[in-house]
């Protein structure tokens, strides 16, 4: 199954071939940062299986992950690894928003002591188990 998506002004789509590797929602203060939210949403597939068309550009943020984001509107809809490997696909970007539900909580110990959760999904206080 091929799921479509992309950024909000339409100049770049994405298509990601099958299913992700996982999904997650990262509470890391890398993700704060980078989305701009209290914490990035995300479908995990491997590079490969993930086609992008329009004008992106990428800002690393760390020595393993880069941001990618539309320049024409700033929308950020991407967390690629380094090597090339596999990217994050932010899930409201998909053009069914509902198309993946998250499988747990990770890095909740750096979540805003405002955020409370009632999703009854696992929360994990650093990285969550492969």
């Amino acid at each position: 199954m091929v799921h479509e998506g992309g950024c909000l002004c339409g100049a770049v789509r994405f298509k990601a071939d099958g299913e992700p590797i996982n999904v997650r929602c990262c509470h890391c203060r890398a993700c704060q940062l980078a989305m701009g939210s209290p914490f990035y949403a995300r479908a995990q597939f491997l590079l490969s299986d993930v086609s992008i068309a329009g004008p992106t550009a990428a800002w690393p943020t760390s020595d393993r992950i880069e941001r990618v984001f539309c320049t024409q509107c700033g929308t950020r809809m991407f967390s690629r690894r380094r090597d090339g490997s596999q990217t994050g696909i932010a899930l409201a970007c998909f053009d069914d928003r509902n198309a993946f539900v998250p499988t747990l909580h990770h890095w909740r110990g750096e979540s805003p002591d405002w955020l409370k959760l009632g999703d009854g999904l696992p929360e994990y206080q650093g990285q969550a188990p492969a």
